[in-house]
């Protein structure tokens, strides 16, 4: 079996190993081409985020958001500029709970933008409301221990 750290494709949903030493070198997805991480918020799927949530050995933030939401729509710069920050070490990305409010219901958010940490299948932490990018980057670098 290969050795490597597992990274969900966000365009696919095919899981890829990848070598750690690697991670900052653009890795891409071997069955579709699209790069597993590469600082871009990802919009995810039921299915490919319950993959990633439950597979995943990186970190990753989901953002829970609808497009009607006004500090919604103000955070996504701010977490797109997180994305960048974090990246390789961590992967960002958001879910409409408009469109799969069962999403939301199952992950319990009861107002939105709210911020859900993952890694290897269990919930690091949680993050309510708008936050600048710097509150974000802190709220991953303390709840997963990434490093600068």
């Amino acid at each position: 079996m290969a050795e490597g750290l597992k990274l969900t494709c966000l365009e696919c949903g095919t899981v890829n190993r990848v070598p750690e030493a690697k991670l900052g070198a653009g890795p891409k997805c071997g069955t579709c081409g699209a790069r597993l991480n590469d600082g871009k918020v990802r919009a995810l799927d039921p299915a490919i985020l319950q993959k990633a949530t439950k597979t995943d050995d990186i970190p990753l933030l989901v953002d829970f958001w609808a497009p009607w939401c006004g500090p919604c729509r103000m955070m996504a710069p701010e977490f797109q500029k997180a994305a960048q920050a974090l990246a390789p070490k961590a992967r960002l990305a958001k879910i409409d709970t408009q469109d799969h409010p069962q999403v939301a219901q199952r992950h319990d958010i009861r107002g939105i933008p709210a911020l859900i940490l993952f890694q290897r299948g269990r919930t690091l932490g949680h993050l309510a409301g708008a936050r600048p990018a710097a509150e974000i980057e802190a709220f991953v670098r303390k709840s997963a221990g990434v490093s600068a």
